[in-house]
This record gives structure tokens, sequence and C-alpha cells, in this order.
């Protein structure tokens, strides 16, 4: 049987497999005339998402601890609404985000600056909230424009991807356990107004599910 699907993709392309002791039909057994391939539906096809930018991965405790962070006055709105900003318009498999803060503050006016009278964020606010999120190690600069994005929390891309950024960043910082970007997890919280705030020391814990049965 394998002989005979040798010849006849063989005969497909153009070419047959010469024939040969262990090619050669078998007394009492017939050449295979043709073979129908089915396919089922490809398990990686894409998602579908809203807009034309793509999606990205996010860490879902960092996706619980955001609001959790927002309700307890933890995180302010600006830093808030200029990691979420930033992190939307990271390039593809790079964590690379290229924004000026003048960008980021026209971008998060977008709407707006369409409204009469409406509140818009300023620049030296932004300019506040990209530095205190530096310090939370949920960015960092990479000089010329461009934001390095936390990957471990937020990324663009597959996890070959991630793994090649992880690798260039652990790089560019010697290695350094402490250094960007690791300094983010459960066991650690880099937010000490939530921590100010009758929580009695205890670091926001994600919502978990109840066991049933």
């Amino acid at each position: 049987m394998f002989d005979d699907i040798l010849n006849l993709l063989g005969e497909q392309l153009g070419t047959t497999v010469p024939e040969t002791e262990t090619t050669q039909p078998r007394a009492g057994k017939r050449k295979l005339k043709g073979v129908i391939f089915e396919y089922e539906n490809d398990p990686r096809s894409v998602h579908s998402f809203a807009g034309g930018a793509g999606y990205s991965l996010a860490s879902n405790w960092f996706t619980q601890l955001l609001p959790q962070l927002f309700i307890a006055n933890g995180i302010t709105k600006s830093q808030l609404c200029v990691f979420l900003y930033v992190a939307g318009g990271q390039r593809p498999g790079t964590g690379i985000a290229e924004y000026t803060q003048q960008e980021i503050t026209d971008g998060l006016n977008g709407l707006a600056a369409k409204k009469s009278g409406a509140k818009m964020i300023t620049r030296p606010t932004v300019n506040r909230a990209v530095r205190t999120l530096c310090e939370y190690k949920w960015l960092e600069p990479a000089g010329n424009g461009r934001i390095r994005l936390n990957v471990t929390l937020w990324f663009q891309g597959n996890s070959t991807s991630q793994h090649e950024v992880l690798a260039q960043i652990a790089a560019d910082h010697d290695d350094d356990p402490t250094a960007f970007p690791h300094r983010i997890g459960p066991e650690l919280v880099h937010h000490q107004e939530a921590l100010d705030l009758n929580l009695d020391g205890e670091v926001p814990e994600p919502v978990r599910r109840k066991r049933t049965g």
C-alpha cells in the first residue's frame, strides 16, 4: 500500500517512482487508483476580534488585579488609561510601543476632543503616569520614543516571540532577576497607595471560583 501511494504521488508531480523489488506490485494485489484526503477544520484559525489591530494575550491574574487596584485607589485613572493605551499599541512580537508622551496624550484625548466641554488628560499628567508605571515595572523606556511593555502582563504575539523578547530583556539587564520585568507577580505588589488603605497589608487576590459538589 505504501509503495502504491508513492507511485501515485510521483505521477502527480510528473515523475514515477522506479519500480524495484519494493515498489513492484505484489501478486494478487491491485494498484491504487486514487486517494482522497479530507482535512478537519484547522484548530489554529485566527480569532475574531473587533478592529484591525489584532489582539493581545494578557495575564488573567493581572487582568483581575487592575480593577481591584482601581477600586482600592491603588492606581489612578490616568495610570490605568495610559497603560492600557500603550499595551494596545505594541508592535506584534516585540513588546514595544512606539509612542511619544505627546502621542499618548493625543491618543487618549481622541474621543474627548470631539465632545464640547469634555475633560481631557494633559501631557504633564501622562508624563507622571508613565514615570509611575515604570516604577511599578509595568513599562520601561526603550529610547527614541519607544516604550517596552512588561510582556509577562500583556503581549501581542505567540509564545516563541514572547520568549525571545524575554531573553532580550534579560540580556539588556545583565540577567538580573530583580530587574524589569521580574518584580511583578502575585507575591509582590508595588502600589503603596493600596497598602495604605486599611487592607491590613494584604495583597489584593484574584477572585477565586467556589468549589461545587
